[in-house]
Formats: structure tokens, C-alpha cells, sequence
């Protein structure tokens, strides 16, 4: 599958990381992101409290850490996007599963980025506390400015300005490179985010009534182990935060190189987004517990206690509230903007590589092209008076609908239909200290896609038969399906368009298992792959 010599084509070098730091660093700023800080803390309250830490390590091991060591061995062995990496896997029918993952990121991407861009807002108005005593009527009339469901023109200027700052930040950062760029960014906002966060999480700890919003978030509720809901939370949650199943993974580990570490790298990108989301929910309810003590109310009393009414209606109210608040507010919002940057370069940086490979364009003409018209869709749907409505519509499927079905997809193609798994877990065992055995094929092709196909079709069920926050069906069909609709064409059309290069030249591994010619034995001996397993 490798180019000969004297072909006569020239083939650009492949980026890659500079070193397994910055691989990782990168990693676990994509894992790191937006649901760290505000979706773990308000699931794990709301199913068992402390209890529910006993499904999230079960999901973490038996589903989450394997599906990334899938995306890792498929985007490592064929050395490719999503859409290159499935086509040398299974043929050009399987392309197509690439590109509906290219598609989901690209529009995750448009809406992604109008968060951070209102978190970047709120990390300003922290500083003179702008939302005054009535937070959630500063965010939906004052700052969104949010309208009727539908689709407006009328751009909101507080919204829009941020939006194209953002979206001028992050092409830069995409055109300059993987190691240049994309690397460099989470070399810088990685360290501080962490080390913002930690300060934050310190100043909360020491607030009146602290160590009841720390009970309220460990106390185990050892029944709620008995609800089947609980667990698929648990699997949902995992499954969202670690950034696997769409095509981020497999474009990050194309980048290492051919030696490269997979599986302990793995490990560590795994416990570290775990160890974060811990850290989050301490630094949260911590705060939730002075926000409850002030109004000499319970816990659960409180509302907004996940999503956006948690970043920017009830933190905001609490920062209003506490000594030395506008201090905390810049640290929440600006951890909340770094997590979320760091996680945006990841997303767009699938679309970036499916279109530079299928096309032969370099990062800076990908940022400029196709970031330039994912800027300018953005713009269009999210700066406007109905910006909110559309980014929560649009969310709900493409996390629930299309990342899910990407999943389930991806693991019976691979596992059940390819037969692929031996042969990535060879690869796996070939170039990682940390084997994985028989039990990890198992996992993959056996458990994930059970329990994901679980998910996928009660949640279609749910937004079929009841709808999505009380909002008009022809508008949930409208942005909600439609978005499926548009990421299943969009997968269709570039699946079908023809490849500048050619997909197949690459330079392979060495084919599996290695043949006695490659490798010989002496007279005798037993030959061994690298997983103890006989070759």
C-alpha cells in the first residue's frame, strides 16, 4: 500500500506530534472540556451521589478506555483522517463512516464555539459583575437577546463579536499545524487551566457551608445502584467526556509516530479526564453549598444544577454573592473558555485532516477554506436572536443521535462484519508496553455496542415520542433531524467525490500477523506475536 520509489508522485510528509508530551497534552485537552465542568458534577448528583462513582469506573473500563483504544489503533495503523483511515481499513464503502464523522465534528464545531464565545463574555463581565442581581434575566433577555423558536437574521452584537474573535483564534491556531499550532495552544492553556481550576477549587473549599454541598455531592445513595437509568448515565457520561466515537481520536493518534506508545498513553488521558471531572464536581458543589447556605436553603432545592443554567445563571448568582467574587468569576470563566478551546481544536481538527487528505490541501489553506465557511455558518446560526434555541436543538442530536449512532456503527462494522479486532489489538500489543488481552475484543465488539444501542434507540424513542424541551415539532424536525439529515448527505457527497491523491498511498505497518519470511524463526521454535498470542 506504499508509494514505490521512482513513482513519480510526490507525497507530502505526515505532521506529527513532537513527542509523546505533547500527544498527550493534547489528548487530554480535547477529553477536557465543556462537560467536565458543567454536565459531570449535576449527573453524578442526580444518580447516587457517591454511588454513582461505582458505574462511572465500570463504564470507564469496560467501555469508555476501550473504545479509545480503538480509535487510537485504527487512527495509528492506517496513519490517517477518519475518512482515510476507514477506507484503508474496509474499502472505500467504508469511507463514508469517516466522513458522517467528519460531518458530526464540523457541526458540533459551529455551535462549540459559540459557547466559548459566551463564556469568553462572561469572563470580561466578571470583572464588574455586569450580570447584576438578576442573572437569568441578564442572560436570555439582556445578553442573548433570545426570540421565538424559528430563524432570525437579527445578529446580536454582545454575541457576535466574541463568536468572530473566537473563530479567528482558533483558524490561526489550525493553520499553523499540528505542532505548531494545535500542540503549541494545549502546551499553553492545559497548564493554566489546570492550574486556575485548582485555585478555584482551593477558594471553594473555604466558603460557609462548603462541606454541605461536599456531602450532598459523595453522600452514596447505595439504592440508586438498582436503576438501570443510572448506568446508562454513567455510560453516557464517559462516553461523551472522553472525546472518542467521532473521529478525534483516530485524526490524533494518526499523528504519533510509527513507534509510538498507545495503550499506557491511553491510560493516562483516560484517568486524567476521570481525575478532572472529580476535581470539577468538588469545586462545584463546594460552591453550590456556600450558593444554599446563603439563602438558608437544601441542595436540592437549588435548580440550574448542570448545563448552561449552571455556568452562566447559578454560578453567576453565587459570584455575586461571595467574598472577592469578580476573582472567582474570571477563574470559572476562564477555565471554562480554555477547557472549551482546547476541546474546539480537536473537533475541527477532524474536518481540518478529512479535507486536507481527500484534497490535497495544506492546514492553512483547510483553515481558510473550510474553517472560513464553518466561521461564516456559524455566524449565521448562532450570533442571532434565536442562537440558543438552535445551538440546545442542535446539541441534543448530534451528541445523542450522532455521535452514539457513530459509535454502534463503527464498532459492528470493525468488530462484527471486518473481523478487524485481532488485528488491532496486534497492533496495539505490537507498539504499547500495556497489553491488551482477548477480554479487550470482547469489550468492543460485545459490550459497547450493546449498551450504546441501548442509548441511541431509547433516546430516539424519547425525542420522537416526546419531544425536546417543550419546543415545537416542526422545529425539532427542522434543526434537531435536520442536522442528521445534513450530516448524512454532507458523509454521502464527499464519500463520493474524488480523492486528489491517492487514498491507498500510504506507509503501512508491517502486515498482520508478520510472516515467517519477515520474521523467522529458528528451526524448532514457537512463534510468538507480541501479545503471547501464536502468531
Amino acid at each position: 500500500m506504499s508509494g514505490a520509489k521512482g513513482s513519480g508522485v510526490t507525497e507530502r510528509p505526515r505532521e506529527q506530534w513532537t513527542g509523546q508530551v505533547g500527544f498527550i497534552l493534547a489528548a487530554i485537552g480535547s477529553a477536557v472540556g465543556l462537560g467536565n465542568i458543567w454536565r459531570f458534577p449535576g449527573v453524578a448528583y442526580e444518580n447516587g451521589g457517591g454511588a454513582f462513582l461505582i458505574p462511572y469506573l465500570v463504564a470507564l473500563i469496560t467501555a469508555g478506555i476501550p473504545i479509545l483504544f480503538l480509535d487510537y489503533a485504527i487512527g495509528h495503523r492506517f496513519r490517517g483522517s477518519a475518512p482515510a483511515a476507514f477506507r484503508r481499513l474496509g474499502g472505500r464503502w467504508l469511507e463514508g463512516l469517516g466522513w458522517f464523522q467528519v460531518m458530526v465534528a464540523f457541526v458540533i464545531g459551529l455551535y462549540y464555539t459559540a459557547v466559548i464565545a459566551w463564556a469568553l463574555s462572561y469572563f470580561v463581565f466578571s470583572f464588574d459583575l455586569r450580570w447584576g442581581d438578576d442573572p437569568a434575566t441578564f442572560l436570555t433577555a439582556d445578553y442573548l437577546q433570545v426570540g421565538d423558536p424559528g430563524l432570525s437574521f437579527q445578529f446580536v452584537p454582545s454575541v457576535l463579536i466574541p463568536l468572530v474573535l473566537v473563530w479567528v483564534v482558533t483558524l490561526v491556531v489550525l493553520g499553523a499545524g499540528v505542532a505548531r499550532g494545535v500542540q503549541r495552544a494545549n502546551v499553553i492553556f492545559l497548564p493554566l487551566l489546570v492550574v486556575a481550576f485548582l485555585v478555584l477549587v482551593v477558594r471553594a473549599l473555604f466558603l460557609d457551608g462548603a462541606a454541605d454541598g461536599l456531602n450532598a455531592f459523595f453522600t452514596p445513595n447505595w439504592q440508586a445502584l438498582g436503576d438501570p437509568n443510572v448506568w446508562i448515565a454513567a455510560y453516557s457520561q464517559i462516553f461523551f467526556s472522553l472525546s472518542i466515537a467521532f473521529g478525534i481520536m483516530i485524526t490524533y493518534a494518526s499523528y504519533r509516530k510509527r513507534r509510538a506508545n498507545l495503550t499506557t498513553p491511553g491510560l493516562v488521558v483516560a484517568f486524567a479526564n476521570s481525575s478532572f471531572e472529580i476535581l470539577a464536581g468538588i469545586g462545584v458543589f463546594a460552591t453550590l453549598g456556600f450558593f444554599a447556605f446563603q439563602q438558608g436553603i437544601a441542595i436540592d432545592e437549588l435548580e440550574g444544577l448542570t448545563g448552561v443554567g449552571l455556568s452562566f445563571i447559578t454560578f453567576p448568582a453565587i459570584v455575586s454573592q461571595m467574598p472577592g467574587g469578580p476573582i472567582f468569576g474570571v477563574l470559572f470563566f476562564g477555565s471554562l473558555t480554555m477547557a472549551g478551546f482546547t476541546s474546539l481544536l480537536s473537533v475541527l481538527q477532524v474536518v481540518s485532516a478529512g479535507f486536507q487528505e481527500k484534497f490535497g490541501l495544506t492546514a492553512r489553506q483547510a483553515a481558510i477554506r473550510v474553517g472560513g465557511v464553518s466561521a461564516i455558518l456559524s455566524v449565521l446560526l448562532f450570533s442571532t436572536t434565536t442562537g440558543l434555541l438552535a445551538l440546545d436543538v442542535a446539541d441534543q442530536w448530534a451528541n445523542n443521535v450522532g455521535i452514539v449512532a457513530s459509535a454502534v456503527i463503527m464498532t459492528v462494522l470493525v468488530l462484527w462484519v471486518l473481523r478487524k479486532g485481532p488485528e488491532l489489538r496486534y497492533h496495539l500489543n505490537a507498539v504499547s508496553t500495556f497489553k491488551v488481552g482477548g477480554i479487550w475484543v470482547v469489550l468492543v465488539g460485545g459490550l459497547a455496542p450493546v449498551v450504546l444501542g441501548y442509548m441511541l434507540i431509547s433516546r430516539i424513542v424519547t425525542l420522537t415520542a416526546e419531544g425536546y424541551g417543550g419546543l415545537p415539532a416542526w422545529y425539532l424536525v427542522l434543526i434537531g433531524w435536520g442536522t442528521i439529515i445534513v450530516v448524512i448527505i454532507g458523509a454521502v457527497v464527499l464519500t463520493l467525490l474524488r480523492w486528489r491523491s491517492d487514498p491507498e498511498r500510504f506507509t503501512a505497518w508491517p502486515p498482520y500477523p508478520p510472516t515467517p519470511v519477515e520474521h523467522p524463526a529458528p528451526p524448532g521454535a514457537s512463534t510468538r506475536s507480541p501479545d503471547g498470542g501464536a502468531s
